[in-house]
């Protein structure tokens, strides 16, 4: 058993605990007053069968209606923060800024007042996967206008809002919305990993700028919040060493290339996968990278964009090189068919109900450690982390010892690699529409419980969270 000096078991004053949402995921009510169709509903209501359990997101956990539910279930687990999504398909019926729904913006009004009033602080992310379908027939995030609509919309939830919102997200896991998306995983179901993926890549790190850029101009000065990105971080290790510089490109790919831009001093892509791809994209015939190169205007837009790094966090993977006639790709967020690696677990690594999850809790912490020594000594936000499972045994032991793993490393990089993290938010409040999975994936971080059970003190995600590393380490 492992045993730590007790100052190592306490978390940094002023630390918060919280769970997460997102909008598609719980709230329903699809088609409810004038909220007009996202990707997302038109995604599965033409093609049911890509998700495993044949279900959607119509109802799901119906938080239109049950908000104040909601509310009281952060309130009894004793949340510091809960972070929500807007659905943009809501508050503006069609895309545009200049129509606002009154039943929209009500919604969202009352959910933050309820808070506010049981002392949770409201975190919003502004897009969490749910594009209007209008804009996708537009061509989507792959439209360069769409940067200029979606900080049309961002204008409009911050004049709405942020006189009692404080902390702000603009856009939840990029690398979800872009490779998930153009490799035809995730909605809108575009086959497009060449040119697609990048075009969306460079567009959606635009609109984060733009928004950043309008909270910081118009109402930082009054309301003295803060604002930044979310990005989603997997920890790539080498197999040998033979394969630590492709190692060092994967983290690039994956991670760098929605956090250079953003994050470091210079601003622009990684220098390295830049090249890489600049390279690759020539021998394959083109007459440029197929990563859109930035302006220098671009690059100084975007540029330190940010109030604190904000992560979510899920596993690890080993990388090697792969083999002769080996096959590669496969899992929507690698990069490997583009970087010609193989990714895969260590046997000894604990799996999940979820494929692609396995448990590495040292991963965490090196995940950590590296974005420290990356984008220097800020403030960083846990804003995902979590465990999926299924049935619905409320003995929840794996999930216990899954936390108590995970904040022990992050306690470890707190406390002896000496990285700024302010808060941590698990996924998620309750169970939900788990994207293609459905409902057959319980939530990854809340003890199982059926949708809108209520939990006992002892079973809370705030006890675990708590008090689960003396237990293990005491």
């Amino acid at each position: 058993m492992l045993r730590l000096e007790a100052r190592l078991l306490e978390f940094p004053p002023g630390f918060k605990f919280g769970a997460a949402t997102a909008a598609y995921q719980i709230e329903g009510a699809w088609n409810a007053s004038d909220k007009a169709v996202s990707i997302w509903d038109e995604l599965i209501h033409k093609h049911r069968d890509r998700v495993v359990d044949g279900s959607d997101g119509d109802v799901a956990c119906d938080s239109y209606h049950q908000w104040k539910r909601d509310v009281e279930m952060a309130a009894e687990l004793g949340l510091d923060t809960y972070r929500f999504s807007l659905s943009w398909t809501r508050l503006l019926p069609i895309g545009f800024a200049h129509v606002v729904s009154e039943d929209g913006k009500a919604y969202y009004s009352k959910l933050i007042d309820a808070l506010l009033a049981k002392g949770i602080e409201p975190v919003v992310t502004l897009y969490h996967f749910d594009l209007p379908q209008k804009f996708q027939d537009l061509g989507g995030w792959a439209n360069p206008l769409v940067a200029n609509w979606f900080a049309a919309y961002a204008r409009v939830a911050f004049s709405l809002y942020a006189d009692r919102v404080k902390t702000w997200i603009t856009v939840n896991e990029p690398i979800a919305v872009c490779d998930s998306s153009y490799n035809g995983y995730m909605a809108p179901d575009i086959k497009d990993e060449d040119v697609g993926m990048y075009l969306c890549n460079k567009n959606i790190l635009m609109a984060h700028a733009k928004a950043w850029r309008i909270y910081d101009e118009e109402f930082r000065p009054k309301y003295k919040g803060q604002i930044s990105f979310i990005n989603h971080l997997v920890w790539f290790e080498p197999a040998g060493k033979a394969e630590e510089e492709v190692t060092a490109l994967a983290m690039e790919y994956i991670a760098s290339r929605y956090c250079h831009p953003i994050f470091s001093e210079e601003g622009g892509w990684p220098p390295a996968l830049e090249t890489y791809l600049f390279t690759k994209s020539i021998k394959e015939g083109y007459k440029r990278s197929r990563l859109p190169a930035f302006t220098s205007e671009e690059i100084e837009l975007i540029r330190g964009t940010y109030d604190f790094y904000a992560l979510n966090h899920y596993t690890s993977k080993v990388v090697r090189f792969a083999r002769s006639g080996e096959k590669v790709g496969g899992w929507p967020l690698d990069g490997s068919a583009e970087l010609g690696i193989v990714l895969e677990a260590r046997p000894n690594w604990k799996p999940t109900s979820c494929w692609w999850i396995k448990q590495h809790p040292e991963g965490f912490r090196n995940v950590l450690v590296w974005l420290k020594e990356q984008y220097g000594d800020q403030k960083f936000l846990v804003t995902e982390i979590g465990y999926p499972s299924k049935g619905s045994n409320l003995d929840d032991t794996e999930r216990v010892q899954y936390f108590q793993d995970y904040l022990t490393q992050m306690l470890l990089a707190i406390q002896i690699d000496k990285v700024n993290v302010i808060g941590f938010s698990a996924w998620s409040l309750m169970d939900n529409f788990e994207w293609m999975d459905g409902y057959s994936t319980k939530a990854r971080a809340l003890p199982d419980f059926q949708l809108r059970s209520t939990l006992t003190s002892s079973k809370s995600a705030l006890f675990f969270l708590k008090i689960a590393l003396l237990t293990s380490l005491g």
